[in-house]
C-alpha cells in the first residue's frame, strides 16, 4: 500500500516512529520537515514509484495524504 510506505519513508529519513506519521501529518508543521528534508522526500519517491514530480506539483503538498493521492495518480 502506497500510504504504509510513504509512511515509512518519512519515518526513516525524520528519524521518527512511523506511528507519529500519519495520513493526516502536515509535512512541515507535524514533521518538522524543511525545505531541503521536502526536496530529499521527494527525491525518494520519485526513485520508488520511478515517477518525476514537477517543481509546481511539489508545492501542493501539505499532508502526507497529499503525496500518497499525488503518487496513486502518476502509478494508475
Amino acid at each position: 500500500m502506497v500510504l504504509d510506505r510513504v509512511r515509512e519513508l518519512i519515518a526513516e529519513q525524520m528519524c521518527l516512529d512511523v506511528n507519529k506519521v500519519t495520513a493526516d501529518s502536515r509535512i512541515i508543521e507535524d514533521i518538522g520537515a524543511d525545505s531541503l528534508d521536502v526536496v530529499e522526500m521527494l527525491m525518494t519517491v520519485e526513485e520508488e514509484w520511478g515517477i518525476i514530480v514537477d517543481d509546481e506539483d511539489m508545492r501542493k503538498f501539505s499532508t502526507v495524504a497529499s503525496v500518497v493521492e499525488y503518487i496513486e495518480s502518476k502509478i494508475k
